[in-house]
């Protein structure tokens, strides 16, 4: 049984509205327990010893059908699983697929600390944040300990990112563990051949594990079964990453079946987060430039079914932006719109004579506006009306963008025209034409209709500014 709503959450809860958390009610604080924007440990009543029953019920009932493992430490920490749901628009998925870039230990010194930097500094402005590579794979290539130790050395010194080390010698992954165990690395991987000994590691060091049994699901099952009775449930499932045909469709429905036995019948010893393995596209093309793009349709595919961590080779444009996009996609939150802070923004270098537009906060509203504006040298105000997340259209057909209220945002954000602006005009955006003589009765300012498209804002402006 688990709890689904703010109510059922609310009955387990001090029910003071002591306001400690931060929320004004309980209940509010219910609510934020159910979109996990909280957690309970915000609730300090709920930490006295009064309240340890309901404390352990509640942590029980909110606890997600698939595991959530946490990989690395402090600020750079990767949380992976966690999830409920099969399908994002039945809630949301709350941890994106960690996207983990390879290195290996026979690459030169210099190459590798390239490479690193390369992970290190990637980052891709898209919709308000930016898109980054989340932890390097350093694989054994060589076989050899002392060689895998020194990569693992290299690479601990040059990058905070989470790591995993990738070997299926356990004498390998025991030398890369004694430099770097505190950082909580993953370790890859217990198979059916030496699960022993890497259980003797992992006992050792407290490290979260990979469990990898390539096309059977029975070993799969039954490692984790093995593990959870020794107190381990810190692990990963790799049910092996097929690159093409038969094989392909078999790894996808692999991971179908793990993730609905674990959300829809309940299956606790295999319900964990999945790892797949697109880089074994290299294993079937031998062209790096078809390898690579066979690489991002299989992170796609995983991406979307189920996978919770992608070790991946390519670092070309044409592979990552895809794999990002994709993810950035899916695990954006269907329920709430993107959004960007409602105020003005200033675009260049504004000053009284320059003109004042408005726009919606929906964020990719927001951002294509201001990008056309800034392309094209235009120095300006831009206002990000507080629609909800809505664009323009919507906002105005659904009564969330009105002349009033945007008179009202530019008072609430402390916007004064006759101190601001040496012309007392704003630009509404062609799409809310309508709400022309509402906003000069609302504000009394000098209302101009833009054009209904913001990239010819530049055609626009060479007609219509100044304002006479």
């Amino acid at each position: 049984m688990k709890v689904n709503s703010p109510l059922e959450v609310y009955k387990f809860l001090p029910q003071t509205n002591c306001g400690d958390c931060g929320e004004a009610t309980c209940m509010a604080f219910a609510s934020h327990m159910i979109d996990r924007s909280l957690k309970l440990e915000d609730c300090p009543p709920l930490l006295e010893e009064k309240f340890k029953k309901k404390y352990l019920k509640l942590a029980e009932l909110l606890a997600p059908e698939i595991r959530e493992v946490i990989i690395g430490t402090g600020e750079h920490t990767v949380s992976v699983g966690g999830d409920d749901i099969l399908y994002r628009h039945q809630l949301t998925f709350f941890n994106q697929p960690a996207l983990a870039v390879d290195v290996w230990d026979t690459m030169s010194e210099d190459e590798l600390t390239e490479r690193i930097k390369f992970i290190n500094e990637y980052k891709k402005f898209y919709v308000g944040r930016f898109l980054k590579l989340d932890m390097v794979a350093i694989r054994s290539t060589s076989g050899d300990p002392d060689k895998f130790k020194q990569a693992v050395t290299s690479v601990a010194g040059n990058t905070e990112l989470p790591l995993i080390l990738c070997s299926l010698d356990p004498k390998v992954l025991k030398a890369g563990l004694e430099v770097v165990a505190d950082r909580k690395p993953l370790l890859y991987a217990a198979t059916k051949d030496n699960w022993q000994d890497v259980a003797d590691l992992v006992m050792e060091y407290d490290v979260p594990l990979v469990l990898f049994s390539p096309d059977d699901l029975d070993t799969l099952k039954s490692l984790a079964a093995t593990f959870l009775e020794m107190g381990r449930d810190d692990l990963v499932l790799d049910p092996g990453t097929n690159p093409q045909g038969k094989s392909l469709r078999e790894s996808f429905e692999n991971f179908l079946m793990i993730r609905r036995a674990g959300i829809k019948e309940g299956q606790r010893d295999i319900a964990f987060p999945l790892l797949a393995v697109p880089m074994t596209a290299y294993l079937a093309n031998d062209d790096p430039v078809s390898a690579s793009y066979w690489e991002t349709v299989l992170a796609s595919v995983f991406t979307v079914r189920y996978g919770d961590i992608m070790i991946v080779h390519s670092i070309e444009p044409y592979a990552l932006l895809p794999e990002l996009h994709i993810r950035d996609t899916i695990y954006t939150d269907p329920r709430t719109p993107v959004k960007v802070d409602p105020k003005v923004y200033e675009v260049g270098s504004p000053d009284k004579d320059s003109p004042v537009f408005v726009t919606t906060n929906f964020a990719l509203t927001y951002y294509t506006v201001e990008s056309d504006l800034a392309s094209n040298g235009i120095d300006c105000y831009l206002l990000a009306t507080d629609t909800d997340g809505l664009g323009v259209e919507a906002a105005v057909a659904g009564g969330q963008m009105t002349g009033q209220k945007v008179s009202d945002e530019f008072k609430r954000v402390g916007f004064d025209f006759s101190e601001m602006t040496a012309h007392n005009t704003v630009i509404l955006p062609g799409l809310a034409a309508r709400l022309q003589g509402d906003m000069e009765d609302a504000s009394g300012l000098k209302v101009k209709i833009g054009p209904p498209d913001s990239g010819r804002i530049p055609g626009w402006m060479e007609k219509n500014w100044p304002p006479e």
